[in-house]
């Protein structure tokens, strides 16, 4: 029997302890936003954080995940800034490699609260967005990491139900219109 905290629940798994972490997580836990991508540790897909750091999970035998916090992107707040800033800057694709994608960017900005181009790359390297979306990804770190200097403040979105606000717009008539009294 394998012990897990996971999300900050706990789970008793009863798994071979040289499984790898993301196929309890997926297969046993039912959390599937984890995904499997490569199995090798090549593509990111898998990431979660293990006691705070990202961590591929296709690589992790369960037994070393036992005893320590695990969180997937089930576990991220919805109104966490990289996942505001990641709606708003419209950052995914096909979003296979989101999941992977944000959880390396949330333990990067753990790290660095302001980090430069260079170790935005640096740290994102590791998980691949078969898309190309890297530009978005990018300026949605930038746009989390200012978030966060302001205290989590983001831009306001519409609440449910809420209808959005309509843009006063003048248009233009033209000559022929305004001769003839009607409307454009």
């Amino acid at each position: 029997m394998i012990s897990l905290e996971v999300n900050g629940n706990k789970y008793d798994v009863e798994v071979n302890p040289d499984v790898p972490l993301l196929w309890v997580i997926r297969e046993h836990l039912g959390l599937t936003a984890t995904k499997y991508g490569c199995g090798a540790a090549q593509c990111g897909a898998c990431m979660v954080h293990i006691d705070g750091k990202a961590e591929k999970s296709c690589q992790v035998l369960v037994k070393d995940a036992q005893g320590k916090k695990i969180t997937t992107l089930e576990g991220i707040p919805q109104d966490h800034p990289v996942i505001k800033a990641w709606l708003s800057g419209n950052v995914p694709q096909c979003g296979y490699c989101q999941p992977g994608q944000v959880m390396t960017a949330i333990a990067l900005l753990n790290e660095k609260s302001r980090p430069s181009d260079d170790d935005i790359d640096d740290s994102m390297s590791g998980t691949l967005c078969r898309c190309g979306t890297y530009h978005r990804i990018r300026r949605a770190i930038h746009k989390a990491s200012a978030m966060m200097a302001e205290g989590g403040k983001h831009d306001r979105t519409r609440t449910e139900g809420e209808k959005p606000k309509k843009k006063k717009t003048r248009r233009k008539r033209s000559k022929k219109t305004k001769a003839k009294g009607g409307k454009q």
